[in-house]
């Protein structure tokens, strides 16, 4: 019977999922709290499973219901990318590209990618948003990006990925430290400093990484703070507060009074990884991997 479902079940069932309290989500929805509770329960009758456990105080989704808003919230996205590119396609413009992406591939990566779609692609438009490693592959399952950056060799189970670079790590300093290329010879040398790291949530493989390159020199670091900001983290440096490790080629286009010592003895490299949904089927996006594969 679930082919009596509508849109409209499924947005109500979205907002109460994102609620979880009856009153709140009616008043998004402009209907009675009654109305409501007769379409979820509508709802669980056609689909013949309960989607929420509920007593007078408490609200909270089954394992039903957990399954379903995330499929529920994967076709409300779908949707919305579909307006998205009908409004682009009425304005004359080919389509519309939404790509993630951390803070090292805008040095470089993100700005020809760009400059090669104006010119081969030029009614291509693109929104940017820069975001965590792991935050993109969400959002890339999720429709709600269509290329994503990141350092991340392994991805879930339906995205594609392509190798853009691979570099070595670089050690960032405030300009008036005392090490400099010249002293410099083991990351030893700066055991007894803080450090200034990206968090886990910026992706758990780039941090194990980083952190495997102390246990090769002997030493855990003092880590005084976690950001997923490339930003953030070199202000703390050009302050004085702690020191960082990072991708290379991180530093360009930061105009602060930092420097850095490069690590290319090191065995440790971060690749660099644009990642898809293997289905996505903007075309905007096969003009993009165009551009990336040649």
């Amino acid at each position: 019977m679930s082919y009596h479902i509508e849109l409209r079940h499924l947005r109500y069932f979205q907002v109460l999922a994102e609620e979880l309290r009856f009153r709140r989500a009616a008043e998004r929805l402009f209907i009675s709290q009654p109305g409501l509770t007769r379409q979820i329960k509508q709802m669980e009758e056609l689909y013949g499973v309960k989607l929420f456990e509920r007593s007078k105080r408490h609200v909270e989704l089954t394992p039903a219901g957990q399954f379903l808003k995330h499929e529920v919230d994967f076709i409300f996205n779908h949707l919305d990318m579909v307006q998205h590119h009908l409004e682009s396609i009425s304005m004359g413009k080919e389509a519309e590209l939404r790509i993630g992406f951390i803070g090292s591939a805008a040095q470089k990566v993100i700005p020809d990618l760009l400059l090669d779609l104006k010119h081969k692609f030029p009614d291509i438009q693109a929104v940017l948003e820069e975001t965590s490693n792991s935050q993109q592959l969400e959002m890339l399952l999720n429709h709600k990006i269509d290329l994503g950056f990141v350092r991340m060799p392994n991805v879930p189970a339906g995205i594609q990925k392509l190798k853009i670079s691979d570099e070595s790590f670089a050690v960032i300093l405030p300009e008036s430290h005392a090490i400099n290329c010249d002293n410099f010879e083991s990351l030893e040398q700066l055991k007894e400093e803080q450090f200034i790291l990206f968090s886990s949530e910026y992706s758990s493989f780039y941090y194990d990484l980083i952190m495997s390159i102390f246990e090769d020199h002997h030493f855990q670091p003092k880590v005084l703070h976690k950001s997923v900001n490339a930003l953030t983290i070199f202000k703390l440096v050009e302050e004085g507060i702690g020191l960082a490790i990072v991708p290379s080629s991180l530093k360009e286009g930061y105009d602060l009074k930092i420097k850095q010592v490069p690590l290319d003895h090191l065995t440790q490299r971060t690749g660099l990884y644009a990642v898809w949904k293997e289905n996505n089927r903007n075309p905007a996006l096969q003009n993009a991997l165009q551009s990336l594969y040649s």
